[in-house]
């Protein structure tokens, strides 16, 4: 039975699911794995993905189920809570299911966002431990990545402080004279924390490091996060972290971690990272953890590890891409799937009708303040003027050859009237539609949508990519932005059209993927312009590399790397019972 999600907290949810949830060694027994393809930590436990892949590696594939989603509010729509509704309504089918979700971020859980583990019946278990840290790969990529700072700012001051011949004599090191104005990385922390995004490092004397400016990113953001998500062993982690350019020197020649000789030490911090975290639905079907959020600047994506052993050990693997589907399935579609090699079979793209009034013309939606009357009241002409967006989406995710069900993510405020407008819209793009109540009902509420998947999986698709590998960078750009973004155009500020001729000249990025970056409030750079605007023009600012990840990453608008942290965030709800040990108020 669901459990009453209108009376219970989540982590009530997951205190109460808990109780029943496996233990290792009974998944262990479930999953059909052997003694030593399962590390156990706690009531958790990692899987070794070498061990499983090798074992598994003549069994067929299951079928592949990405979830994305509409334009969202500021609130977001529910992908993960769909991707895991999806996990059990298809387990109560009776199918082999299980699925792959990001680990969330310290920064949103403890602002206004909350955790990611879904939220009511669909709900991901236990929610506490998944939302604080889970196994530590979050903690080891932070390691990893300000280790890197640390070996750059320090050289950077013995450099200073020493002549060539005393460098070569005290440390065997080479002088790398790097540019202090060309410092590509900064240090990253887990947390919104805005005061960091520009500060100024090496205050004091000559011992005290190299004074110059430099910033924080959001750990999530992090290169190392980026690779972790696209890797495919151990060697090849070892390598990619080796290949990150930390800086330029002073005549414009890229300083790498291999440089600076810390690579392998930050692959020694990430060692453990490479292997998927298990934890289950509230409905006790398996579902990995791996790779973690920030799609504006990586791939935006649970791991193709995760990906690679849940199509080996399921008949039905569930994955889910971030923020919406001009952003989160473009990146699925055209880098993760080219890099995995790996074909889907369905798009889910999650919408709810308070998006769909929001972009039809409703109210501004802003985080931490009641929802205005125009979203919890009928209003179905609101409604069917913002279908528009989720057409668009409809018709990007048909570009890939796919095949889309758009899943209705029904609140109880939406009206039956609301919900028939938003499927004849859907039906009459050519997607299926189903309306789940997974949030209230658990897996019951989601059989629809399982069924919908069920018939997509069957039905025969031409997978292909937008474009091919030869295009250059430009072109890419142009083409996402015309046929995925619905732009007339691109501009490119003369110091970003400079960076991408010469990227494009050297043939050194060619095999890089394009990792656009922009926000995910609007199918434009501009957050403030809903539905699918018209006649607008995508200016692109900036070229970010990523040579470890093998990314050059466009950004349109302004992004920052470094989130803010709300006047009114979640952890002054969050508290611990001293006598229990218990963490209450997670959402």
């Amino acid at each position: 039975m669901p459990y009453d999600a209108t009376q219970m907290a989540d982590w009530q949810i997951s205190e109460a699911a808990e109780k029943n949830m496996p233990t290792p060694e009974q998944w262990r027994e479930t999953l059909g794995l052997e003694k030593d393809e399962m590390l156990p930590m706690g009531r958790l436990a990692k899987l070794d993905f070498m061990k499983i892949i090798r074992r598994l590696e003549g069994r067929p594939d299951g079928k592949y189920i990405e979830v994305t989603a509409i334009t969202p509010t500021p609130l977001g729509e529910g992908k993960s809570t769909t991707s895991i509704g999806l996990m059990e309504g298809l387990g109560k089918r009776g199918k082999n299911v299980g699925g792959a979700l990001r680990q969330p971020s310290g920064g949103p859980t403890m602002n206004i966002k909350g955790t990611a583990a879904g939220g009511g019946n669909a709900l991901l278990i236990p929610m506490t431990e998944f939302s604080l840290g889970l196994t530590g790969d979050i903690n080891d990529i932070m390691n990893a990545h300000n280790l890197a700072m640390v070996a750059l700012t320090a050289r950077m001051q013995h450099e200073r402080n020493y002549t060539d011949e005393q460098l070569a004599r005290l440390t065997g090191m080479r002088r790398l004279n790097v540019d202090p104005t060309r410092v590509e990385m900064g240090w990253v922390i887990d947390f919104c924390a805005q005061a960091l995004r520009n500060i100024i490092i090496g205050i004091g004397g000559r011992q005290d490091g190299y004074m110059m400016q430099s910033k924080f990113g959001i750990a999530v953001g992090s290169e190392c996060m980026a690779i972790l998500s696209i890797v495919k062993d151990l060697a090849d982690l070892k390598k990619r972290l080796n290949e990150i350019t930390v800086a330029f020197d002073r005549s414009g020649k890229p300083v790498t971690t291999g440089d600076l000789e810390v690579g392998n030490a930050m692959c020694a911090f990430m060692r453990n990272t490479i292997n998927p975290t298990l934890m289950c639905t509230a409905e006790y079907q398996p579902c990995m953890v791996h790779a973690g959020p920030f799609a504006n600047i990586a791939v935006g994506q649970s791991s193709i590890i995760a990906d690679r052993i849940g199509l080996k050990m399921f008949d039905y693997h569930v994955t889910e891409s971030g923020f919406a589907a001009d952003i989160g399935f473009e990146k699925f579609w055209n880098v993760k799937c080219r890099f995995s090699g790996l074909k889907p079979h369905v798009s889910v793209l999650t919408a709810t009708i308070r998006a769909l009034k929001m972009h039809g013309g409703g109210p501004k939606v802003v985080p931490g303040k009641p929802l205005p009357e125009e979203y919890t009241k009928k209003n179905v002409a609101l409604v069917e003027k913002g279908c528009a967006n989720m057409v668009h989406m409809i018709q990007v995710i048909r570009k890939s050859g796919m095949n889309p069900v758009v899943c209705i993510n029904r609140f109880h405020t939406d009206t039956d009237d609301e919900v028939k407008a938003v499927k004849k819209a859907a039906e009459a793009a050519g997607a299926r539609c189903a309306v789940s109540e997974h949030w209230l009902k658990g897996g019951e509420g989601a059989l629809e949508l399982a069924d919908a998947v069920i018939e997509a999986c069957e039905q025969k698709s031409e997978f292909k990519f937008l474009y091919p590998l030869e295009m250059k960078l430009r072109d890419r750009v142009a083409l996402i932005a015309r046929e995925v973004y619905g732009a007339d155009g691109v501009s490119w500020t003369p110091e970003a059209e400079a960076k991408a001729k010469m990227l494009e000249s050297d043939p050194k990025y060619a095999d890089f993927a394009t990792m656009m970056v922009k926000t995910h409030l609007s199918l434009s750079h501009d957050p403030t312009l809903k539905g699918v605007p018209k006649g607008w023009i995508l200016p692109i600012r900036d070229v970010l590399i990523y040579s470890g990840a093998k990314f050059l990453c466009p950004c349109a608008g302004t992004i920052s790397l470094m989130p803010g942290t709300s006047s009114n965030p979640a952890f002054r709800r969050i508290d611990v019972d001293v006598n229990t040990g218990k963490v209450s108020g997670l959402f």
